[in-house]
């Protein structure tokens, strides 16, 4: 496989926009014209997990990301940041709608959104009308938690603690808005898929007026990846619908909204598809359109139309018109390569450390249990200390990480490397957490 494409073969801002006044009623290419058509591959034909262990070819996806120059990012989680041929695509995308300012947005302007739309949708596996874009994933689930219309006083939903917070508070309003009584779970630690399943079929089973079930594909707080499909379908035989929360799982292990049997999903293209920020999307199955409210009972759309489901209000037209961009470069590495190098990264760091006194590591190495993005515990802080350990990795170490609160049994720190990170980041992080482990 060839190298990356330079950012020098791209077209120049000026080229683009001049190039898009003399065609503005022409509609955008499914692919984004921005990135040079270079075929998805393998380096050298290899397994994507001879690609993980391939450095050299890593350090070339690195050089097409803008870095800081002391600190070593490791909390991608919070979001991505666009590869240089994403940003420079935005770029000439903010140029554009800049210079033709209202014009462009009330002429080609919706036919380029559309075939966006139609990309992102290919890219999940769903159909082009199930997909809407929204700001991020928050407001995808929000909308779908608010609008989601079968429930009726009386009902109960259920959700668990390493759920977003923001989506926790969306299904505690249900309390107010529609009358229902809402069920907490904590998940276990350790997990595996087989205690996972065990936990919410005996929350289910113990409370038979659940009608509606939120659950996160991936943990924002510890990198726990759920068995979604067992779940739904365990959920589905009580009369329980699922909300599924995507945002830290597209993009980071392979994904497709079929294979997860669910019928409404949040998504974001702002984290693991690095795309710009402010930018996410919705999936409802065409069949399910009924069972969410239109918003704010929106009448700019048709009630058939997945449109109607969201009402973002002048939205930044640039961000959506990038997201081919984006699926471009994410197609280009590879999401089966993504996927085994954040495994990769995250087994070389986990494997170091765990066994090391003191060190408490919450993601599991079960298959299908992690991607990425690890969190860990040292020498039994569970509270604000774990702070503290962040900063001390941030300005002893230089090397930046986060924590994560809100998990029944304690905060912890979470470790999120991107595709850009390199064997000695982690190994930097390991030794360091080995250290401080036996001050």
């Amino acid at each position: 496989m060839p190298p990356l494409p330079d950012p020098a073969l791209l077209l120049s801002r000026r080229q683009f926009v001049g190039a898009a006044a003399l065609s503005a009623a022409i509609p955008m290419p499914a692919r984004s014209p921005l990135v040079p058509q270079l075929s998805v591959g393998q380096p050298g034909g290899k397994t994507p997990d001879e690609v993980a262990r391939d450095e050299e070819y890593w350090r070339a996806v690195a050089g097409q990301f803008q870095l800081p120059a002391r600190i070593t990012n490791l909390e991608n989680g919070f979001w991505g940041v666009m590869p240089r041929p994403v940003f420079d695509a935005y770029q000439a995308h903010l140029a554009r709608v800049n210079t033709d300012g209202v014009y462009y947005i009330r002429t080609s302007y919706a036919q380029h959104l559309e075939a966006a739309r139609a990309r992102v949708a290919a890219a999940v596996g769903a159909n082009v009308e199930e997909i809407a874009f929204t700001r991020g994933a928050t407001e995808s689930m929000q909308a779908l938690i608010g609008g989601y219309n079968r429930l009726k006083s009386g009902d109960a939903v259920l959700y668990g603690d390493l759920d977003y917070q923001g989506m926790q508070y969306a299904m505690n309003w249900l309390v107010a808005r529609r009358g229902v009584r809402v069920v907490k779970i904590a998940m276990p630690e350790p997990a595996t898929a087989a205690r996972l399943l065990e936990a919410y079929a005996a929350a289910l089973d113990a409370n038979r007026d659940v009608r509606m079930m939120l659950l996160m594909h991936c943990s924002h707080k510890t990198g726990l990846i759920f068995p979604v499909t067992e779940l739904v379908a365990l959920a589905r035989a009580r009369g329980v619908d699922v909300l599924v929360d995507a945002a830290q799982s597209w993009g980071q292990i392979p994904f497709n909204v079929a294979s997860l049997g669910a019928d409404f999903v949040g998504l974001t293209v702002q984290k693991w598809i690095a795309g710009p920020i402010g930018l996410g999307a919705i999936y409802i199955r065409k069949d399910r359109l009924p069972d969410i409210d239109r918003m704010m009972a929106d009448e700019d759309q048709p009630a058939d139309s997945i449109l109607s489901r969201v009402h973002s209000g002048t939205v930044n037209f640039a961000a959506a018109l990038t997201a081919p961009a984006a699926l471009d470069f994410h197609e280009r590495v590879g999401p089966a390569n993504k996927a085994a190098r954040l495994r990769y990264l995250r087994d070389r760091w986990v494997n170091a450390v765990r066994g090391v006194p003191g060190v408490e590591i919450l993601t599991p190495d079960e298959p299908g249990r992690a991607g990425g993005m690890t969190s860990f515990r040292l020498n039994g802080t569970t509270t604000e200390h774990n702070q503290r350990l962040v900063e001390t990795l941030r300005d002893r170490y230089d090397l930046f990480t986060a924590r994560r609160t809100g998990i029944a049994r304690g905060d912890c720190v979470r470790v999120t490397p991107a595709i850009y990170n390199g064997m000695a980041d982690v190994d930097r992080l390991a030794a360091a957490i080995t250290e401080l482990a036996r001050a």
